[in-house]
């Protein structure tokens, strides 16, 4: 969409206009038959706090670029679900909001895929402040146990500088794995700068760990969704695995899928 058009947006308003229920009378239905479904365009303009003049050139294609504050409220007054506002943002030009948090609760479609792979490779899941959500039978068995004691201990990049248990495990790959760790903390901490969570960790991590203050001084920001693993696991030797990492963005939860190489 070119950013002086605004056809697409006027539409896509225009639609859940339609769409939304009208307002009862102290309770009880309307008794007025309306010409159109859905709402009018003063009740919306009410929803939303914008004047009505001002959305009805929204709806019209002819008013100038709408504020983030504007998609803001028109994502409330329309009650939109997370991808729906991410819908309405991108029309109206901007970038999608960011969740305030990530999803604490792994899709039940998920959890079945990864106990249908549970005899077929290693599958996880954390979400994007990097706690670990859940993980398959062959995750559990290749992986050092995840059940700790504190706040962090279910913290991959916590895990990567207060334990060895990770960099033991990836043996000569551990430095580029503390890279990462560093790298995608400073990202979730991009994303969710408000965290109290993430802002603990950040301080303990900085006042405990020389190598995580190293790491972290070097400000680097990297973002593999692809890589090659070489474990030294006690019972299976070394192992190597192909990398991927999907995400789920309404939730932001990233699945980690371990393909073992033909080699391995």
């Amino acid at each position: 969409m070119a950013s002086n058009d605004r056809s697409g947006l006027a539409h896509y308003l225009r639609q859940r206009r339609a769409a939304m229920t009208p307002p009862d009378l102290h309770g009880q239905p309307r008794s007025s038959r309306r010409r159109v479904a859905g709402l009018r365009r003063q009740e919306m303009a009410d929803l939303t706090g914008i004047s009505v003049e001002y959305y009805t050139r929204l709806e019209q294609g002819k008013a100038p670029r709408p504020s983030r504050e504007i998609l803001t409220a028109l994502a409330q007054g329309f009650a939109l679900t997370g991808p729906e506002r991410g819908h309405l943002f991108r029309l109206g030009g901007e970038s999608p909001p960011e969740l305030p948090t990530p999803g604490s609760v792994v899709r039940p479609g998920l959890l079945r895929m990864l106990k249908g792979l549970d005899e077929t490779m290693p599958v996880t899941v954390h979400d994007g402040r990097l706690d670990l959500l859940a993980r398959n039978k062959r995750a559990a068995e290749l992986l050092p146990p995840a059940d700790g004691t504190g706040p962090f201990a279910r913290n991959l990049a916590y895990q990567a500088f207060a334990t060895t248990v990770l960099t033991d495990l990836l043996g000569d790959s551990a430095e580029q794995f503390l890279r990462v760790a560093a790298a995608e903390l400073r990202t979730a901490l991009s994303r969710y700068p408000e965290d109290g969570y993430l802002r603990s960790m950040l301080a303990e991590l900085t006042a405990t760990s020389p190598v995580f203050r190293d790491y972290w001084e070097r400000g680097e920001v990297i973002a593999p969704r692809s890589a090659t693993k070489q474990l030294h696991h006690s019972t299976y030797g070394r192992v190597s695995f192909d990398i991927e990492l999907l995400h789920d963005p309404e939730r932001d939860h990233w699945v980690m899928l371990y393909t073992p190489r033909d080699d391995a």
